[in-house]
């Protein structure tokens, strides 16, 4: 499908990236599938070709670049060839945007040039065990000494991507009660780092796809963190989160569709290789209807998604069209690839193939980053419904 959101530079970049997974990740991939994670070693190749500090600004180490399109092609890369980047997307993708958007000159300074490096890997830790969505409802307290120089941070956190090797986590957590009429108010966002006393990581949870990007549980024992590792304004951290959330479901959006353009192309090398009844799977006329009709699926997808990279870029993408985004690219997703892991028979239940690992890597698009339910509370209030 032609399409005119990439230019020149960003084709170039392309095949940079494909170059080096096939060198650096393809190889070792199937060892680091079966360790849960990534090595640390592959974030540092990561930064060194530059992919932390794309949209850092120049004075803190990075290109200075303010686009989403190159890791948009990180996305389409990685989704490609079937293997991730861990959990660096949560590194670029869910944290940059509150250090460059809240941080204060000495905290950028402090704290990009590591970021860009890799020296510092980041997180961020939202959800609670008895919270889920409901961030409003976190338990996690953070109060201020009598001194003033620090918060005392206590509670507990999980699904946090990157927890088991963060060097820095930005923790959501209470600084003042909720009122009456708002209970968003009185969370605030705290960079913490994991080596200070009382901060501990729980277990890597087992999950069922995305096996090389660890997520952990995180627990916090008066944990003293310096009021000068305030992110933003105290109290004001739900909002903040809220402005920053349309992007992420654009990443989201962007990752089903890919993943929905990679199963089609596995199915397509896959049943034009095998061969049932004498012949090639890719003959029958179930297969060429199946892919048919999965390709259309994905043109689709990939139209929506574009615009959405356009809208994020110009600023423009509201809260409803990332919401719409992130439902229909994911549930487009959810059905190719199902018709093209059936595509694939038996072999298609087996993690040798990388169908079968998408299939699992893809369950998760429909609830992390706001569930498809939630994604149509939004439109339908924007519809005025």
């Amino acid at each position: 499908m032609r399409r005119s959101v990439f230019n020149e530079d960003h084709e170039a970049f392309r095949q940079t990236l494909r170059t080096f997974i096939e060198a650096e990740v393809v190889p070792y991939y199937d060892e680091w599938f079966v360790a849960g994670e990534v090595p640390r070693e592959l974030y540092k190749k990561l930064a060194e070709l530059g992919l932390f500090g794309i949209e850092v600004p120049e004075e803190y180490g990075g290109a200075g670049i303010g686009s989403f399109k190159f890791a948009a092609i990180q996305t389409e890369e990685t989704t490609r060839a079937g293997v991730s980047f861990g959990a660096s997307g949560a590194h670029v993708a869910l944290c940059l945007p509150y250090l460059l958007d809240l941080g204060t000159e000495e905290q950028k300074r402090r704290w990009l040039p590591d970021f860009v490096s890799g020296d510092a890997m980041y997180a961020i830790a939202m959800t609670e065990p008895g919270t889920g969505s409901d961030l409003a409802g976190m338990s996690t307290t953070a109060r201020l000494s009598d001194d003033g120089t620090h918060y005392v941070l206590n509670g507990a956190k999980t699904f946090i991507t990157g927890g088991v090797n963060a060097d820095k986590v930005i923790v959501c957590a209470r600084t003042s009660p909720a009122k009456p009429d708002d209970r968003r108010f009185g969370i605030s966002l705290l960079v913490v780092d994991t080596k200070a006393p009382g901060y501990s990581v729980g277990r890597k949870l087992d999950k069922l796809g995305l096996r090389t990007s660890d997520t952990a549980e995180l627990a916090f024992v008066d944990v003293k963190v310096p009021v000068e590792d305030l992110l933003g304004e105290e109290n004001k951290g739900f909002s903040y989160l809220g402005k920053n959330l349309p992007k992420e479901r654009l990443s989201i959006a962007y990752g089903a569709y890919a993943q929905a353009a990679a199963a089609v192309r596995f199915a397509k090398q896959y049943v034009q290789e095998r061969k049932v009844f004498g012949q090639p799977v890719a003959t029958f006329q179930n297969t060429k209807f199946e892919l048919a009709a999965c390709q259309a699926e994905v043109d689709a997808a990939q139209a929506v998604a574009d615009r959405a990279l356009e809208a994020l870029d110009a600023g423009e993408l509201t809260a409803a069209e990332a919401a719409s985004a992130k439902l229909f690219c994911t549930e487009v997703a959810h059905r190719v690839i199902d018709r093209c892991l059936q595509l694939h028979g038996g072999y298609g239940f087996i993690n040798e193939y990388p169908i079968a690992r998408l299939y699992a890597d893809n369950r998760v698009n429909r609830i992390y980053g706001g569930t498809s339910e939630v994604m149509k509370m939004i439109i339908a209030k924007d519809m005025g419904l």
